[in-house]
């Protein structure tokens, strides 16, 4: 998590979202754009983080609870999103969720 981001102390949950994209945007980058305004009005959100290259896209999403992450999963228009991303955004994508136990950070 960014500085700017609410630290919580472990156990909190890692939403892990890998993906390789379609040719052109389609429409995407409104989408996620909206989806990321959008979760952190979410209960349970703690913050964000996203990298994409030419070829494969992570973003991780930290949330306080199981429950958060299915309420997530379930807002209508993250719903739209996904069904988006299976039509027309995506080669593939893997999606994990973890538990985290411990985490420590460093900075200069």
């Amino acid at each position: 998590m960014n500085d700017n981001e609410k630290k919580q102390q472990p156990p909190y949950y890692a939403v892990i979202f890998t993906s390789q994209r379609t040719d052109g945007d389609n429409g995407y980058g409104k989408m996620a754009q909206a989806m990321e305004e959008l979760a952190p009005l979410q209960q349970g959100f703690l913050g964000i983080e996203s990298a994409r290259d030419s070829e494969l896209g992570i973003t991780v999403s930290y949330w306080e609870s199981l429950e958060a992450i299915k309420n997530w999963k379930e807002t209508s228009a993250h719903k739209i999103a996904q069904e988006k991303g299976k039509q027309e955004w995506y080669k593939n994508y893997a999606v994990r969720v973890c538990k985290v136990e411990r985490d420590y950070y460093f900075k200069m």
